[in-house]
C-alpha cells in the first residue's frame, strides 16, 4: 500500500501546475492532501475520478479559501471520519480519516504559528490533538497520520538550526511536543529508512530557497508501533513542484 501526503497550497492552483498528470504518474493507493483552500463544490471532481480516485473525500474550513484537508483513494474505505471532537480540528478543516481493513490513514494540517495569536492557537491544537490521538489509538491501533505538522523535529530537519531556533516551526516547545508525540508509540517512518541531512519537504518562496535547498522538513507520515514490521519504504519526492511543499510517502505491506 503506497500512501502519499502533500500540502498542495491550494488544490486549484496545483491543478494548473500539472498536479493531475503528476498524480497519475505517482500512482499512490491513497493520497492525503492539506491546505486545499477550496470547497468541494468549487472542484471538478471528475478530474480525480479519471485519474483513478473514484473515492475522494474533502473537508474544508468554514472560512473560504483557507486550510482544508482531503483524502483520495483507489479503493473504498470502510469509514470516513471528518474532523475530531475538538473545535479547531473541524472549523478549520484540519483532520480527516479513512479507515481501511487493516490500517487507518489520517490527513492532518496542524496550524502554523505565524503570529502570537496563531501560535497560541497552535499550542492549543497540539495539546488537544495529543489527547485525541491518545484515546483514538485505543480503538484504532494501526494508524498512520500523514500531513503537514508545521514543526521540524530535530536539527537535521532544518537547514539553519542555530539561526532559526527562535522561529515558530522550530521552537523548543514545538520540538518537545513533537518528540513527546512520536514517543507516544509512533514511528517517524522517513527516519527509519533515511538518516541523511539536507532532506526537506518545504522551502520558502523567498531568496531562491528551493534551488539552494534552504528547507525545512515539516511533513511526516507517522505510523503507530504495531505497523513497524509492515513498513517497506519511506521517502520525500522533492521533484514534485506544484507547491512550496513537496510530497512525502510511505509504503506498507
Amino acid at each position: 500500500m503506497k500512501i502519499l501526503s502533500y500540502n498542495v497550497n491550494g488544490i486549484r492552483a496545483a491543478i494548473k501546475k500539472g498536479f493531475i498528470d503528476w498524480l497519475v504518474s505517482a500512482n499512490p493507493d491513497v493520497i492525503c492532501l492539506q491546505e486545499i483552500k477550496a470547497q468541494k463544490e468549487q472542484l471538478d471532481l471528475s478530474l480525480f475520478e479519471k485519474a483513478g480516485y473514484k473515492y475522494n473525500y474533502w473537508f474544508s474550513a468554514e472560512k473560504k479559501g483557507y486550510s482544508g484537508v482531503a483524502i483520495l483513494s483507489k479503493t473504498e474505505p470502510k469509514q470516513i471520519v471528518y474532523g475530531a471532537d475538538f473545535n479547531l480540528a473541524s472549523t478549520e478543516g484540519r483532520i480527516i480519516r479513512a479507515d481501511f481493513d487493516t490500517v487507518s490513514v489520517m490527513s492532518l494540517y496542524l496550524p502554523s504559528g505565524t503570529n502570537n495569536l496563531r501560535l497560541d492557537l497552535k499550542f492549543r491544537f497540539m495539546d488537544e490533538f495529543m489527547e485525541y490521538i491518545t484515546e483514538l489509538k485505543k480503538d484504532i491501533p494501526n494508524l498512520i497520520i500523514c500531513g503537514d505538522y508545521n514543526i521540524c523535529h530535530k536539527e537535521i530537519d532544518i537547514h539553519n538550526p542555530k539561526g532559526l531556533k527562535n522561529t515558530s516551526g522550530f521552537l523548543p516547545e514545538e520540538r518537545d511536543w513533537l518528540d513527546r508525540f512520536i514517543n507516544n508509540d509512533f514511528i517517524d517512518t522517513f527516519r527509519v529508512f533515511n538518516k541523511n541531512p539536507d532532506l526537506y519537504s518545504w522551502w520558502s518562496y523567498r531568496a531562491n530557497a528551493r534551488n539552494n535547498n534552504k528547507g525545512w522538513r515539516l511533513d511526516y507520515c507517522l505510523a503507530t508501533k504495531p505497523l513497524e514490521k509492515r513498513l517497506k519504504r519511506a521517502y520525500i519526492l522533492k521533484d514534485a513542484k506544484h507547491s512550496d511543499h513537496c510530497p512525502v510517502g510511505v509504503e506498507i505491506d
